[in-house]
């Protein structure tokens, strides 16, 4: 259960985030209103999610996929460039993951 709010939480952040560049510094009603909505949507469903699964491992997760999707969203639909040194550190996110998942004291 832990897992599937997790991922409404990550795909609700990655929505919110994207309409954040949307609102215009909030300057628009409408994508203003839904941002702040997926917003509070994300962070009630983080919320549940560390009742089932740990912190560190939620947030870890939360954290790496979020940054990664809104990454891909970045490039896809706003086309904005990225470099080498951000795929390095996309990377450095994923191993970063891994490790807090596999050895981490949470489980």
């Amino acid at each position: 259960m832990g897992y599937l709010y997790l991922f409404v939480a990550i795909i609700s952040e990655v929505i919110a985030t994207n309409l954040l560049k949307a609102t215009d510094g909030f300057s628009k009603l409408i994508p203003s209103v839904e941002c702040l909505i997926a917003y509070v949507v994300c962070f009630y469903s983080l919320s549940k999610a560390i009742k089932y699964m740990p912190l560190n491992v939620a947030y870890a997760l939360w954290g790496a996929v979020g940054i990664i999707l809104i990454t891909v969203f970045s490039v896809v639909y706003w086309k904005e460039q990225i470099n080498t040194p951000t795929i390095i550190g996309l990377g450095f996110i994923v191993i970063g993951t891994v490790l807090v998942n596999v050895f981490g004291t949470g489980h």
